[in-house]
């Protein structure tokens, strides 16, 4: 599988330590260590944390080649707090680096050149009307390309036109209980909020296939083909949850991808995000046997991979 990830990159910064980060960034790393090949549309500042960062994407294994340097503005930043439960909020400062995406017709030739299957995008980057124009534009490059629609709503980053537009454009959309719980407000004022009345209402209003409202530990639910289904999630011992719903974005689409049924899919990204939760940093290491270990310890119910 082929994907083109837009938006930002970043690093995180929990006290005195950075770890790379921003949900593009997260959801490539993971998906290429799935086994599939990733592109990211994205830029960095021309600083010591732009250089940091292209060498830990070349080393990641991601395609760089559509990575842009930005003279004008410094590498994508977030200063990260965690809560006692290991949640964290974000304060990110803007304009950054990949706020100043630009995308000439020669690249746009490239891209189409690289037949995407899917094209990643989420929330925050697409604040940026260019951001959001350049989207526009590789999506009508692009026609079958499917799109997956990654909300992340930060405070700050986000406005409901934008997000219902982007949702317009979607194909798969997943987001966290919270974040529908805000849009069915938006949408219904005072009425009864359930997960799956947002994403009947949702998937009806913008033709979206498919919609995964991930709950925290107690796991996800999805919308798919008019059947809403829930899926319990995997007890960890969480360290910060911070990447842990972009692992989960990967490993979803991973399923996707490969027809499973939308159960095997749901257990194997509720699976990697709680794997992903259990440990420090949005993109730490893990492999496969890891994951397959957690959601079916006993030999007799393992997933076949």
């Amino acid at each position: 599988m082929q994907i083109l990830s837009l938006g930002e990159v970043l690093w995180d910064k929990f006290g005195d330590q950075e770890f790379l980060g921003g949900a593009p960034l997260n959801f490539s790393a993971n998906s290429r260590r799935l086994g599939h090949d990733v592109a990211l549309l994205t830029a960095v500042g021309s600083d010591e944390r732009g250089e940091r960062a292209l060498r830990a994407m070349e080393e990641m294994g991601l395609n760089t080649s559509f990575v842009q340097t930005s003279v004008e503005r410094p590498t994508g930043l977030a200063i990260v707090s965690t809560d006692s439960a290991g949640n964290g909020t974000f304060m990110i400062p803007r304009p950054a680096a990949f706020d100043t995406l630009k995308v000439d017709g020669a690249q746009l030739s490239l891209i189409q050149n690289l037949q995407p299957d899917w094209i990643y995008y989420g929330t925050l980057a697409q604040t940026d009307a260019n951001s959001e124009e350049i989207l526009i534009r590789i999506g009508n490059e692009t026609g079958s390309a499917r799109r997956f629609y990654d909300m992340n709503l930060r405070t700050g980053h986000w406005n409901l036109p934008l997000v219902e537009r982007l949702s317009d454009m979607a194909d798969v959309i997943k987001l966290n209980e919270a974040e529908a719980e805000l849009l069915f407000r938006f949408e219904f004022g005072n009425e009864i909020f359930t997960v799956q009345a947002f994403c009947e209402n949702w998937s009806r209003k913008y033709g979206v296939e498919v919609i995964c409202v991930t709950l925290g530990d107690q796991g996800c639910s999805v919308y798919s083909n008019g059947t809403f289904e829930s899926f319990p999630g995997f007890r960890v011992s969480v360290v910060d949850t911070v990447g842990a719903g972009d692992a989960f974005a990967a490993a979803f689409l991973h399923g996707l991808q490969r027809d499973w049924p939308i159960g095997q899919i749901a257990r194997f990204a509720n699976g990697l995000g709680a794997l992903i939760a259990s440990r420090a940093g949005a993109t730490p290491i893990w492999t496969i046997e890891e994951c397959l270990d957690l959601i079916a310890p006993d030999e007799s119910t393992r997933l076949v991979y």
